[in-house]
């Protein structure tokens, strides 16, 4: 794959979404990816992905627990996503899909108005692309393969933004990242480094204590 630095809008779609959601296009169609993080591709290269970061009407992000049987990741929430597969036309496509069999979405409900550049996670060398869509059509989610998927939550963007709800986590490798304490969840890693740099970028973080430290209780290679 070729390595995007910049993410891209579709300005027909934007001009469908509520006016609330309209900063986080403009944020795409500007930001860089050592902008939102620092884990950026070293080479440009890796197994391409694609994770959906969908907004609701009702102001809220759908995130999926992974289950703790699996490989990689296993217990953390996440976006929905996952590989992207010679079928899938494109990173949207993937997302969608992904989406669709984690989580029961139809992604005809969904309009994709676009997407971030694309990141890296070093631990298993994913190349990832975060989709950028607006649920206008919302359908029933819940976890559809236990296997994957433990849970299935709708977590409100006021609930991230909640400076009570915020801290940082300690890894066991003594890696020190952005964290979220949301509807018994406690997402960090990738997902919450996305969600901390993309709330900056749009403006809508408040001050929080970066000093409240939360040890993670994880093996030191997840």
């Amino acid at each position: 794959m070729t390595w995007s630095r910049t993410g891209w809008v579709d300005a027909d779609a934007v001009g469908r979404v509520p006016g609330w959601l309209r900063p986080v296009a403009d944020v795409a169609a500007s930001v860089t990816a050592e902008e939102l993080t620092r884990f950026v591709p070293p080479h440009g290269e890796g197994r391409h992905s694609a994770v959906l970061i969908l907004f609701s009407a009702d102001r809220d992000l759908l995130l999926i627990q992974r289950a703790s049987t699996m490989r990689s990741h296993a217990g953390q929430p996440a976006f929905p996503g996952g590989a992207v597969d010679e079928d899938d036309a494109d990173a949207s496509g993937a997302a969608l899909r992904e989406a669709r069999e984690e989580t029961g979405l139809d992604p005809s409900g969904v309009l994709v108005f676009g997407s971030l550049p694309d990141l890296w996670v070093p631990i298993t060398n994913y190349v990832v692309t975060p989709v950028l869509g607006f649920w206008r059509e919302p359908s029933a989610v819940s976890a559809m393969d236990p296997a994957e998927v433990s849970s299935v939550h709708r977590v409100p963007i006021a609930d991230l933004v909640e400076p009570a709800n915020r801290c940082r986590v300690l890894h066991p490798s003594g890696f020190i990242g952005p964290a979220f304490d949301v509807h018994g969840l406690l997402v960090w890693g990738f997902t919450a480094g996305l969600i901390s740099g993309l709330l900056d970028r749009v403006g809508w973080s408040e001050p929080w204590d970066e000093d409240k430290i939360v040890p993670l209780d994880v093996p030191p290679d997840l």
